[in-house]
């Protein structure tokens, strides 16, 4: 039993179209929207009368210095980012602690440990993610609530293509090129984070690190939490 939303009716659509099972919900929301996000929940539970586990996934991206970042733009990533994780947690944590074992999985990313220049507004979201989950974590210690923060690293998707960019960490402004970019430096595969995802949550673990760029920054963060910018920078100059 699979309830998916997306904003996208194509790629709701051909994600419906890959799976080999006729139990899907699949709907269309704005999970910046908590009113859509209520609704859709309503609706999982009257298809299917349960929640077992909810992967709170939506992300989107804006690369801009923060001196020159817009309100609106701000509004609009945190929405998403933010929001969109808060409306997905909140609209099914009553069903999800209904149930003997449930989860919650909420995708931050290694911009949730470490910061970059031209992306603190990504940073905010997704340390704001991070710290969400952990509170909800410790809140539900000893529960058959599972709660685990996702960070992965560079995945191959379409979210550089994608985002609201004026200039990349590297000073390109160029997003096509930023994006290709990203792409090469991408090297982990959404079947392979998704699996991943699962292996982590089988064990039980409280947070997910995916790809060796994520394991990398998770322990340079760890030596150096606060003097790993001149690392960053000389990497941001090979790139």
């Amino acid at each position: 039993m699979l309830a998916l939303s997306d904003v996208n009716e194509q790629g709701l659509a051909e994600t419906v179209g890959a799976l080999n099972t006729d139990r899907v919900l699949s709907e269309l929301v704005d999970v910046a929207q908590r009113d859509q996000v209520e609704a859709h929940a309503a609706a999982t539970m009257e298809r299917f009368g349960r929640a077992d586990a909810v992967i709170n996934n939506a992300g989107v991206a804006v690369s801009q210095t923060i001196e020159d970042l817009s309100y609106e733009d701000f509004e609009w990533i945190m929405g998403i980012n933010f929001w969109g994780v808060v409306h997905g947690t909140k609209a099914f944590l009553p069903h999800l602690k209904a149930q003997p074992e449930s989860a919650v999985i909420n995708i931050s990313s290694v911009f949730g440990l470490i910061s970059v220049p031209t992306q603190g507004a990504y940073n905010a979201t997704k340390f704001a993610v991070r710290g969400f989950t952990e509170a909800l974590r410790h809140e539900n210690e000893g529960t058959g609530l599972h709660v685990m923060c996702v960070h992965p690293g560079g995945i191959r998707t379409s979210i550089a293509k994608n985002a609201r960019m004026t200039v990349d960490p590297a000073g390109l402004r160029d997003q096509a090129a930023s994006a290709a970019k990203f792409e090469k430096l991408a090297r982990t595969t959404p079947e392979q984070a998704a699996e991943k995802i699962l292996k982590d949550l089988a064990r039980k673990s409280p947070r997910c690190l995916i790809g060796p760029d994520a394991k990398a920054i998770d322990w340079m963060q760890r030596l150096m939490p606060v003097g790993y910018g001149p690392l960053i920078r000389a990497a941001l100059k090979r790139a």
